[in-house]
């Protein structure tokens, strides 16, 4: 018989995930009259179908139960509009050194390589920034100043690097071709009207939504 003590698994150090309830008494008590089962009915598992007909899909439970209200979409706006400027600054800064500025002084010989190459950059800068910071503490420093962060719908645990990459993806990668502002617009002003998660529609592409922090 080995006398090694038993492994448990580590404890999750992601404080915003929800855990799940936490029965009381022993497993091992006394079983109730009747012969029923001591573990009782088991509860019902968090998430459910999050896009079902439902606020927990086809009448499960409520995947943002026991998480922080909904953000306003308002404040949403202005959190984004705080981080393009941020990062606009960066790529104004990076392009004006490495030349790669969208115009010429004369309207008539517009660069086009250049003008690809500023959107270029501004997308791969958008994404990695979106990226780095949602998946490190769920908040962008536009999110964190106006007291907001990106959840998991399922857990509400801070989204990993590929659902944090997914969701800069669909929203910023626009950048580099065409359109950026009107995609940026419909994308981010989706939370406005959806229902019940108030989620954008790289919030959708990524399971994920944005809750008061």
């Amino acid at each position: 018989m080995s006398t090694e003590p038993p492994q448990y698994p580590p404890p999750d150090d992601d404080p915003f995930k929800k855990q799940p309830p936490q029965g009381s008494g022993s497993p091992y008590d006394t079983p109730p009259p009747g012969g029923g089962s001591p573990y009782g009915t088991p509860p019902p598992p968090y998430g459910g179908d999050p896009y079902g007909g439902g606020p927990g899909g086809h009448g499960g439970p409520d995947p943002l139960a026991g998480m922080p209200p909904l953000a306003d979409s308002g404040k949403r706006v202005l959190a984004r509009i705080i981080d393009m400027i941020l990062v606009g600054v960066v790529v104004w800064l990076l392009t004006w050194l490495f030349g790669t500025s969208e115009y010429d002084i004369d309207p008539d010989k517009v660069n086009t390589g250049r003008s690809f190459g500023q959107s270029l950059l501004a997308a791969v800068l958008y994404i990695a920034y979106d990226t780095f910071m949602i998946s490190k503490t769920g908040q962008t420093l536009g999110k964190k100043w106006l007291g907001m962060r990106v959840a998991n719908l399922n857990d509400g645990a801070t989204p990993a690097v590929s659902t944090a990459l997914a969701r800069a993806a669909v929203l910023w990668l626009p950048f580099a071709f065409c359109c950026a502002c009107i995609w940026t617009a419909i994308c981010g002003g989706w939370s406005f009207f959806d229902k019940p998660y108030k989620q954008g529609l790289h919030d959708k592409a990524a399971k994920t939504v944005v809750v008061s922090a």
